[in-house]
């Protein structure tokens, strides 16, 4: 199917928002670079330490091509706990799905000293035309912690590719920069829960598939000249894959 350009900025942000849902960030910021963990988490465990372990491995929601994505609820259950153990296999470590030491060291490992994680960049979020997190739906703190929380899941994306690089093209957009490049007017960009990606050497359709088992809730169809990605259940929206599974 051949989408116009006007239908498929419709569909990339405003298609099946949840009745009743306020379009916002549904947490608190968590805490950023090495994350002083204090103890090993199983399944059963709650607290804010369980809800920053969700966000580091909400990447590993799934083995295969699924519209499931890990709870950031701080309740550590079967969910959690199948991502913990995704995440242990994916970097030789001891699959238990037990968040002890080494977990916590591996996923400390992937932070960067300003809280965002090794592979990614503040930077390469911001808003293009300000330069930063400001003038979008919602607060510049809101926005950040929801880029960091979609850098995790880029994380685990960038594993399952096999390590290439990734770059995005386009983060964050306040409310001025996305109505002047035709924006859906509740673009997911403007909550900074959104990336359209280039990845050099690896065609889009292996992209869209392997962000299939990534959590990621927005799919963009591969046959255009990037990939977009989206985490727009999180916010209370319904899920979107444009291309269905594939």
């Amino acid at each position: 199917m051949t989408f116009s350009p006007d239908r498929r900025t419709v569909l990339r942000g405003t298609l099946a928002v949840t009745a009743g849902v306020i379009a916002g960030p549904v947490l608190l910021s968590g805490s950023a670079q090495a994350y002083n963990w204090t103890r090993t988490m199983n399944q059963g465990a709650t607290g804010a330490d369980v809800t920053e372990l969700q966000i580091r491995v909400a990447g590993w929601a799934a083995d295969s091509a699924s519209q499931s994505r890990v709870s950031i609820d701080g309740d550590f259950g079967p969910g959690t706990a199948a991502a913990v153990r995704r995440f242990q296999a994916a970097y030789g470590l001891s699959v238990d799905g037990s968040a002890g030491p080494a977990t916590q060291a591996q996923l400390n490992a992937l932070e960067q000293s300003d809280g965002s994680t090794v592979h990614f960049n503040w930077s390469e979020f911001y808003d293009r035309s300000s330069g930063n997190f400001n003038g979008g739906k919602v607060s510049a703190a809101a926005v950040k912690e929801n880029v960091r929380r979609a850098m995790y899941k880029l994380e685990a994306l960038r594993k399952k590719l096999g390590n290439v690089p990734i770059t995005v093209n386009s983060g964050f957009r306040s409310i001025a920069h996305n109505a002047e490049i035709g924006g859906a007017s509740d673009s997911m960009h403007l909550y900074g829960t959104a990336a359209d990606l280039d990845v050099p050497g690896v065609a889009n359709r292996t992209v869209y598939q392997k962000a299939e088992t990534c959590g990621f809730s927005g799919l963009e169809r591969y046959d255009v000249d990037h990939q977009h990605v989206d985490s727009r259940a999180d916010l209370g929206r319904s899920w979107w894959w444009e291309s269905g599974t594939i």
